[in-house]
């Protein structure tokens, strides 16, 4: 991985990673200065019931805004390679010059382009789902990001 950050681009495959494990690495590497793209971004995944998942997303789609209803300002994605876009982009300080530089440098793709297919892939360990069995000795229960989005667009 550090021969790829040495080059300037990193290429993270999102299969079987935790969301939010996988952002704030991905979110550190941005702000040091590393272009990043990651493939597979349907194949990310969510632990949790899906219960629980399916009510923080969805509460989320609910909001309103406070503000003149000429304007929306309350928006939140629904494409698979545009949610894992935005839980990553919500880890960086987006009002300083510094994060919106690393924001520029991020590109998420559903699946696997054709210029990035023989290309070595990264994989955060610490952020893999693994064999599915968590510490505890309980079966992690989890949805990927397909799941959740055809759910959302669905309104479920």
């Amino acid at each position: 991985m550090l021969e790829q950050a040495a080059s300037g681009r990193i290429v993270v495959d999102a299969d079987k990673q935790k969301l939010g494990r996988m952002a704030s690495r991905i979110a550190k590497l941005l702000l040091s200065g590393v272009e990043v793209v990651v493939v597979n971004a349907e194949k990310a995944v969510v632990t949790g019931s899906k219960n629980s998942i399916l009510e923080k997303y969805l509460r989320l789609m609910r909001r309103r805004q406070l503000t003149s209803h000429k304007v929306i300002k309350v928006w939140y994605p629904r494409k698979p390679d545009r949610l894992v876009w935005y839980t990553i982009v919500r880890m960086l300080p987006r009002r300083k010059p510094r994060g919106r530089d690393a924001v520029k440098r991020l590109k998420v793709y559903v699946g696997i382009p054709e210029q990035f297919q023989n290309i070595e892939k990264v994989s955060f360990k610490d952020a893999g789902l693994g064999d599915g069995i968590s510490k505890s000795g309980r079966v992690q229960r989890y949805m990927t990001i397909e799941e959740i989005s055809k759910i959302i667009k669905g309104g479920r």
